[in-house]
C-alpha cells in the first residue's frame, strides 16, 4: 500500500483552451518546475494522469545527499540544499526538512577503497564530506555490534518527507496560480510546422508555447510513441516504515544490505540497500546492451526475474493515436508490490548491526518504480526534434533530494531564464 500524502484540495474545473507552458507529470519535479514559472507570472498547466506525487514522489526514501554523486551532478545538489532549506518560508509549511547528515558504512577495505575514491574525485567541490574511523561511526551511532572497516560522511546532508513536500509545492503553487488537473492523462502532443503548438488529452486539446515532461518512469514510453528513444529501465526497491521507536541517531545511515534513516513521526524509514528488484520487461531486451557497465559493476545488487510485469508491460502499446485510449489511462497509478522478503532481509541485517531495532514494529510497507537511465543522471533539457518539448525524467533513484533545482532548471529553461546551473551535464542529446 503506497504512503498516504498531505490532503491537497485540486478543485474540480474544465480544461483550460490554452496555457503558456503544459507539465505532463504531477510529481515533484514537475510541481516544482510549475511553482517556480507561477513565481514568474508564466501561466502553468500541471496535467497529471493519476494523482500527484502518487508513484516515485511519494514513495522515495526521502535522502537529500550529495554524498556519491557523479562529480557533475553535485552543483546541482548544491542549488538543491539552499532551495530546501528556503522551502518553510516559501511555501509557507514544514516539509520535514532536516539537515541532520548521512553516512554511508563499509564493512571491508574494497567497500571503503569506492568511498575513498568519491571523496577524492569531489576534492575540488570544497564539501564536508569526510572518512570516518570505526570508533568514530561507534560515537555518532552508538549502540551498534557491527564490525566497520569505516565510513564516508557528510554532515550537512539532509532528509525531508516525501508524504509532505510534494503537497505542500502544489498547493503553494495553486495560491500562485498554476492550475493543477488530476486524472487527465495526456495522449500526445500537437505540433504546428514541426513545433509544439499544444497537447491532446484524454479530455481535450490545450493550445501552449511550451511542454515539459515530468513523467518519471512513463516518459520513455510517451517520447516512444513520439518515434524518440529515451533509454530508461524500471527497478523497484521496496520500503517499509516503523513505528515510532527508540533509534540510535538521527543522521541517516547507509550500509553495504540496509539503511535507515528517522521518521517524522519518530519511525524509521528502512529498506535492503543492497538489493532492487530488476522485474524483466521488453525494454531490458531492447536496451541492455547500453546497460553493460552498469550491469556488471552491480550485478550482485539486482533480483533479477521474469514474471507477471512482463507480461502487463506487453500489453501496454507503445504506439497509439491520439484519438485512442493511451497506456496513462489503463495505468493510472503505478503500484508495485512490495518485496517482503527483501524487507526482511533488511531488518534482520539491521538488526544484527543495531540490536535496537529488534523492538521495531512495522508500520507500513510499499515499493516504489525508479527509471534509471545508462549513466544515473536524468535528463534536464530540450528535445532538438521536437522544438518546445523539454525532458525532466530519468533520475535514477535520487530525483527527491535534487527536485528542488531540477524543478527550477527545467523552468529556467522552459522561459527561457539563466540556469540556475549549468545544464550541459544533463542534456538528451547525450543519449543519442
Amino acid at each position: 500500500m503506497a504512503p498516504t500524502i498531505e490532503p491537497v484540495n485540486i478543485p474540480a474545473q474544465p480544461l483550460p483552451s490554452a496555457t503558456t507552458v503544459v507539465i505532463i507529470g504531477g510529481g515533484i519535479i514537475g510541481l516544482t518546475a510549475a511553482l517556480t514559472l507561477a513565481e514568474r507570472n508564466i501561466p502553468v498547466v500541471v496535467l497529471e494522469k493519476g494523482r500527484i506525487a502518487g508513484e516515485q514522489s511519494s514513495r522515495n526514501l526521502g535522502w537529500v545527499r550529495k554524498t556519491n554523486r557523479h562529480a557533475e551532478d553535485i552543483p546541482l545538489a548544491l542549488a538543491s540544499d539552499r532551495l530546501w532549506a528556503q522551502m518553510p518560508e516559501r511555501l509557507g509549511a514544514d516539509v520535514g526538512y532536516r539537515q541532520a547528515g548521512i553516512m554511508f558504512i563499509g564493512r571491508t577495505e574494497a567497500q571503503m577503497a569506492m568511498h575513498e575514491a568519491w571523496l577524492s574525485s569531489v576534492q575540488h567541490l570544497s564539501l564536508d564530506s569526510r572518512l570516518l574511523s570505526a570508533r568514530e561511526i561507534a560515537d555518532k551511532v552508538p549502540g551498534g555490534r557491527g564490525q566497520w572497516v569505516g565510513g564516508l560522511y557528510t554532515p550537512s546532508d539532509a532528509r525531508a518527507e516525501p508524504t509532505l513536500a510534494s503537497s505542500a509545492i502544489a498547493k503553494a503553487a495553486m495560491a500562485k496560480g498554476a492550475v493543477i488537473i488530476e486524472n487527465c492523462a495526456v495522449r500526445d502532443l500537437v505540433t504546428n510546422a514541426g513545433r509544439v503548438s499544444g497537447v491532446l488529452t484524454e479530455k481535450g486539446e490545450i493550445r501552449c508555447e511550451q511542454v515539459l515532461l515530468a513523467g518519471g518512469y512513463w516518459s520513455r514510453r510517451f517520447l516512444g510513441n513520439l518515434g524518440i528513444n529515451f533509454p530508461t529501465l524500471p527497478l523497484i526497491c521496496s520500503v517499509l516504515r516503523t513505528r515510532p521507536m527508540e533509534g540510535p541517531t538521527d543522521i541517516a545511515v547507509g550500509a553495504p544490505d540496509f539503511s535507515f534513516r528517522k521518521h517524522k513521526d519518530g519511525g524509521f524509514i528502512i529498506t535492503q540497500r543492497g538489493a532492487l528488484d530488476a522485474s524483466l520487461t521488453l525494454d531490458h531486451l531492447l536496451l541492455g546492451m547500453r546497460y553493460l557497465p552498469q550491469i556488471k559493476a552491480q550485478r550482485s545488487f539486482m533480483r533479477i526475474g521474469l514474471g507477471k510485469e512482463f507480461f502487463r508491460d506487453l500489453g501496454l502499446a507503445r504506439r497509439w493515436s491520439g484519438n485512442k485510449v493511451s497506456p496513462f489511462e489503463k495505468v493510472r497509478v503505478q503500484d508495485p508490490a512490495a518485496n517482503q522478503a527483501l524487507n526482511k532481509e533488511a531488518m534482520d541485517n539491521l538488526k544484527a548491526a543495531w540490536p535496537v531495532f529488534e523492538q521495531a514494529q512495522i508500520e507500513q510497507t510499499w515499493a516504489g518504480t525508479i527509471d534509471v537511465t545508462p549513466d544515473s543522471n536524468p535528463v534536464i533539457g530540450p528535445v532538438a526534434k521536437i522544438p518546445g518539448l523539454t525532458v525532466a525524467s530519468g533520475f535514477s533513484g535520487h530525483g527527491f533530494g535534487t527536485s528542488p533545482a531540477a524543478g527550477h532548471l527545467a523552468a529556467d529553461l522552459v522561459s527561457g531564464h539563466t540556469p540556475i546551473i549549468d545544464p550541459a551535464p544533463y542534456r538528451f542529446e547525450r543519449f543519442l
